[in-house]
């Protein structure tokens, strides 16, 4: 089983609209917001989840935006098929050289794909802007499981933080298997525990070090 929308290229069509609706969009930022990425990202993110129900079209069936901050995604739609869609949306301000956007936590995706309906979503939204105008270049729309190791890594988060390497550099695999996909995610983890271990073992060793030193100090300020 798997999602006729993502493996049949439906998103493709989205991720277009997305980009064409934001460009017909009048003027919405202030010259406050344009002059802020988080503000700019923050008010292109509450624009397209006004539209983003009509955007899906015929494909939705029931649509949310109302997360908090801390939730796994923005916006979550239910299909006609009965896949439940998180989406996370992202922006990308053209021009600024490196940027490594948090996706989600390892752990909280290995439960959520614990259900075979579930699917976690990238909608990444490169833009620049010139006065209060925005424009859109490109927009990915995709599951977490098309998006390439390449582009990917994990970041000393909890039990660790699914990243984006470099949000100027991503890479899509259309189609690829999911089972594929978290078998690879298991194998980096199992190499990424082992490193975060070790740098444990030195901190520890560290502060051993730190409080040797101070027990041997005179207590000067008692």
């Amino acid at each position: 089983m798997r999602s006729g929308f993502y493996y049949e290229g439906h998103h493709r069509a989205v991720a277009l609209a997305v980009r064409d609706y934001i460009n017909a969009s009048r003027d919405f930022l202030s010259p406050l917001t344009a002059g802020s990425p988080r503000a700019a990202g923050d008010a292109i993110e509450a624009l397209v989840a006004e539209e983003f129900e009509n955007i899906l079209g015929d494909w939705c069936t029931q649509y949310s935006s109302e997360f908090t901050r801390r939730a796994m995604a923005d916006m979550a739609f239910k299909d006609q098929e009965g896949f439940c869609s998180l989406v996370d949306v992202k922006t990308h301000r053209e021009g600024v050289s490196f940027s490594m956007p948090n996706l989600t936590s390892v752990r909280r995706l290995a439960r959520f794909y614990e259900c075979d309906t579930n699917v976690f979503s990238l909608l990444l939204i490169k833009y620049a802007v010139e006065g209060t105008r925005v424009s859109v270049s490109d927009v990915v729309f995709c599951p977490i499981e098309f998006l390439d190791w390449s582009c990917l890594t994990v970041g000393a988060l909890g039990w660790g933080q699914i990243q984006i390497a470099n949000a100027n550099n991503i890479r899509v695999n259309d189609r690829y298997s999911r089972k594929q996909w978290m078998l690879h995610l298991c194998d980096a983890m199992l190499e990424f525990y082992p490193k975060e271990i070790a740098k444990i073992r030195d901190r520890v060793e560290r502060f051993n070090g730190v409080r040797e030193s101070w027990e041997a100090k005179e207590d000067l300020w008692h």
